[in-house]
């Protein structure tokens, strides 16, 4: 019994020093530009409200004539499905996932997933890629508030 014990004890915390080592290795995507700046960037584009806030407090990311709209990056593409229908059904618009794209060429299979579902659980699904920040010489965008202009990401790039 004690060798069943042992084996059990040594056993779990091996387990456990793994879990700790891949939870505190795993990597954060980090952005280069706020979501709210692709979410300005479309909204305005096409004449659409800005954080729309519904009767219970949520906020639509976009809200136009015929869509209500979540903004995400591609690593939040399932949790964008899920507030896009909500929105939807708050507003009594159609919904719209715009998945926000920073490396179209590796990112892409996230669109995808979500055209797929797009299909077959009836809402719109689009993606924006950087193109739509209108970029300058230094890679900063429009929105001051935008964190390209807290970190200085023209030397990281290069």
């Amino acid at each position: 019994m004690k060798k069943l014990s042992m084996i059990i004890l040594l056993t779990l915390s091996t387990l456990g020093a793994l879990a700790y080592e891949t939870y505190t290795t795993i990597k954060i995507p980090s952005h280069k530009h706020n979501e709210m700046s692709y979410q300005i960037a479309w909204c305005k584009k096409h004449n659409g409200i800005i954080e729309y806030e519904n009767p219970d407090k949520t906020r639509v990311d976009c809200l136009t004539e015929l869509y209500a709209v979540e903004f995400d990056f591609y690593n939040k593409w399932a949790e964008s499905i899920g507030q896009a229908l909500y929105y939807g059904f708050m507003t009594g618009k159609r919904p719209k996932v715009v998945l926000i794209l920073e490396n179209q060429k590796w990112q892409m299979v996230y669109y995808n997933r979500i055209l797929k579902l797009s299909e077959i659980y009836n809402f719109d699904v689009e993606y924006v890629t950087n193109d739509i920040l209108n970029l300058d010489e230094n890679g900063k965008c429009f929105n001051k508030e935008c964190k390209c202009y807290k970190n200085d990401y023209s030397q990281q790039d290069k």
